[in-house]
């Protein structure tokens, strides 16, 4: 429950820190996974840090808003219904959303989603399950959770963009392919990579400001800050705010659930 200050840690090759675009200040959310008590919480922590700003107000967030949590009905829909007045709002999409979408069109191949998250988002929407479905329940399954699933929260799935760049960031949701020009990016890396981008010591030609792979801390490095901090089980759900060359953070809990 507290707010926390980081400097930037630039590597001999960076010139100069990197700066957000001017007379905007961007808060950029990390991966919320069915928490919408924690994410009620840092919107209120927003709006209190925002008062009294008068430039242009930013919020993106980093996706993965669904599964692993309990309650993945209720972050969509307070994103869609409560969105916060003021604030021109940019949503990505996670590996988790377009997982679910998968699980839609193709269930039989995709049902690996129903082990990393996707029961528990089941749950939300109305579909307990008392055990793990056999495969030839599997497309009757998909059924039923499309026949339950809003066309708003589908749209709302479909429509996450892959990046967003502004002034000398670049905002995905898992990272970008080093060494790939990043209009040549893959959509599948962009929500799914990992080591072979945590790792990388390449200078991308801008911060990448990413969630997906979860640390004890919000991470800073001179070509990336990662923002996943666990929230489904550590309690605390992370929120990078920018400001002309300045970074600090938001941050709800600590505390486990």
């Amino acid at each position: 429950m507290k707010s926390l200050l980081r400097g930037w840690g630039r590597s001999p090759s960076t010139p100069a820190a990197p700066r957000y675009i001017d007379g905007a200040r961007m808060y950029c959310i990390g991966d919320i996974h069915g928490r919408a008590d924690l994410l009620l919480d840092l919107q209120a922590r927003i709006e209190a840090d925002v008062r009294g700003y008068t430039g242009r107000r930013m919020l993106l967030y980093l996706g993965d808003y669904i599964d692993r949590g309990t309650q993945s009905r209720q972050v969509v829909d307070q994103l869609l219904e409560r969105p916060l007045e003021g604030f021109e709002t940019i949503y990505l999409k996670g590996n988790h959303e377009q997982a679910l979408l998968d699980f839609l069109r193709y269930p039989e191949a995709t049902a690996a989603w129903l082990d990393f998250g996707g029961l528990e988002t089941l749950e939300s929407y109305g579909l307990s399950l008392t055990s793990q479905p056999r495969a030839q329940d599997l497309g009757e399954l998909a059924r039923r959770l499309a026949a339950v699933l809003p066309d708003a929260h589908k749209a709302f799935f479909e429509s996450g963009l892959l990046h967003w760049r502004g002034g000398d960031y670049l905002f995905v949701h898992a990272g970008i392919r080093p060494g790939v020009a990043l209009d040549a990016q893959h959509e599948e890396d962009l929500m799914w990579i990992r080591e072979e981008f945590t790792g990388s010591l390449r200078d991308h030609g801008v911060v990448v400001v990413h969630g997906h792979t979860i640390s004890a801390e919000p991470e800073f490095r001179f070509n990336r800050i990662g923002l996943d901090t666990g929230a489904f089980h550590t309690g605390v759900l992370t929120c990078l705010v920018l400001e002309g060359t300045d970074q600090r953070l938001l941050q709800t809990g600590p505390g486990e659930v």
